[in-house]
């Protein structure tokens, strides 16, 4: 498994996803609003976390993503393992580099493993313990009691996709 930038997107917008889902789906502009990635690589990412089966999709007014398991059962590993399947295997070495990395290929090996389990102990439940709570509105930081429901973004006239974009009056 290879750690990219596309990995850590995918990370970042599943917690996203599960933080302000409530039960509804969430809708890709909202995520790339608050986590200031763009609606076109978060459409590229979540395509392919539709296909791994970790996300499901809904279209139409309300549509966006869920997540399609718990989120205790679901690993940072198995996120970016599905977000980076469809990106091409990285080329072999030049052969005149073959022989410098025998000679490290054991540590790198090693490496890669620890990293591994690592990223399979870490579920997005405990990415989610993490987060501050969606809901809490500024007085409630000050110490006051009452909360309100944070609104999602977009508003219901912000096209939900990039391809919707063209199809809105100017």
């Amino acid at each position: 498994m290879r750690l990219t930038t596309r990995g850590k997107l995918a990370v970042t917008a599943l917690t996203d996803l599960a933080l302000h889902s409530g039960g509804q789906p969430v809708a890709l502009p909202a995520i790339s609003a608050r986590q200031s990635i763009s609606l076109s690589h978060l459409e590229d990412i979540f395509s392919a976390l539709r296909r791994a089966g970790l996300v499901a999709s809904s279209r139409g007014p309300g549509g966006g993503y869920r997540l399609t398991c718990p989120p205790q059962t679901l690993t940072v590993a198995q996120i970016i393992q599905a977000a980076e399947a469809a990106l091409p295997a990285p080329r072999p070495r030049r052969p005149q580099h073959a022989a410098n990395t025998d000679m490290t290929a054991e540590l790198w090996s090693s490496f890669q493993g620890r990293v591994m389990d690592y990223l399979q102990s870490v579920t997005l439940a405990d990415l989610l313990a993490q987060q501050p709570r969606a809901s809490v509105s500024v007085a409630s930081r000050r110490g006051a009691s009452r909360t309100r429901p944070v609104r999602q973004i977009p508003a219901q006239d912000v096209p939900n996709s990039v391809f919707a974009l063209g199809l809105t009056p100017s």
